[in-house]
């Protein structure tokens, strides 16, 4: 059920609505500036469009562009002219946001972070992406961990960002900590389609979770973003999907109440608890000790793969960037 994609909504009810914005080309503060109007434009059109919608969730890279541009004069902080501009919408709109900016970091390269405004205006998520796209992005990596926040309607809401989506160990993060909606923004291409389509639907599935997730769209000159954005149903089944038209709005019902209910009652794949409960039939409350190798040595600050000498690109010198010469948390020299 999706509320005929969002036109109609159940008292427990959470509409979404994803925008597959139009891929912008920004260089100056003043092309900002615009689309930054643009992006309040389209909350705007959401809330005119669907008047049941909840909360209206733009594309990463909705603000600055795919251009990779780190220049200071371009980016963004939370106390900014832009975020103010996101909350003034969302209050004029009585909707909630959810918003991509590159942010200005005075120890080292930009953050690529999200956040979620509700409707009076109140930030009340604030991410940074942990996984930029390597070796194709500059971002910093984030160092928030995967925040959730209560959302609309009861609803509990978490954010990753594109790249994120590929890694099964963020979505689990999110169901983990109490999410029962991952929003998932991104500005892939074409080449990405199938992967994006089979993670949105895995991660749902894998973690009893409903997945929102869009993607930049259209072209900017030399860039091409596919748009297709998807809402999947917690058992892995997608509701409501886009195309590959610019600006197209598309929306979809989703009932947290259902989600809990499937985390308390489901047995067979009830798979967000049975990771942590091995085996139950055989022993009491399951075994629950941590048998993967990987997850000690992460934790140990010593992962290495068996193949980790081979690996050929390990820094961004293939995509343009300079090697970097700083470790993490170390900062950058002036």
């Amino acid at each position: 059920m999706s509320g005929l994609a969002g036109l109609n909504k159940s008292p427990d009810g959470v509409v979404i609505g994803a925008i597959q914005l139009q891929l912008p080309n920004i260089v100056t503060k003043e092309d900002l500036a615009q689309q930054t109007t643009r992006v309040c434009e389209m909350v705007r059109k959401a809330r005119h469009c669907y008047p049941a919608m909840n909360l209206i969730v733009f594309p990463e890279y909705s603000l600055h562009g795919l251009s990779m541009d780190t220049n200071r004069e371009i980016m963004c902080s939370l106390d900014g002219p832009e975020v103010a501009a996101f909350k003034q919408a969302c209050i004029d709109n009585q909707i909630w946001g959810c918003f991509s900016i590159m942010e200005y970091n005075p120890h080292g390269n930009p953050y690529n972070s999200g956040i979620i405004i509700d409707d009076q205006g109140e930030l009340k998520l604030y991410y940074r992406k942990l996984h930029p796209w390597v070796p194709v992005e500059p971002w910093e990596p984030g160092d928030l961990g995967i925040p959730v926040c209560d959302g609309p309607n009861g609803s509990k809401l978490a954010l990753i960002i594109c790249h994120d989506g590929m890694f099964p160990e963020m979505a689990r993060e999110c169901a983990y900590k109490g999410a029962d909606i991952m929003i998932r923004t991104a500005g892939y291409t074409a080449p990405i389609r199938h992967s994006w389509q089979i993670t949105n639907q895995a991660n749902a599935f894998c973690n009893l979770i409903y997945t929102a997730s869009v993607c930049m769209c259209g072209s900017d000159g030399t860039f091409d973003s596919m748009g297709e954005a998807m809402f999947v149903n917690f058992d892995g089944m997608p509701l409501v999907t886009g195309s590959n038209r610019p600006d197209e709005i598309i929306a979809c019902e989703f009932k947290p109440s259902l989600v809990r209910e499937a985390r308390i009652h489901w047995g067979v794949e009830n798979n967000i608890y049975q990771f942590g409960h091995r085996g139950y039939v055989a022993v009491e409350g399951g075994a629950q000790d941590c048998p993967y190798t990987f997850m000690k040595d992460m934790v140990a600050e010593q992962y290495r793969l068996p193949w980790e000498d081979q690996v050929v690109h390990t820094d961004g010198t293939a995509c343009g960037f300079p090697r970097p010469t700083r470790k993490y948390k170390e900062p950058q020299a002036k």
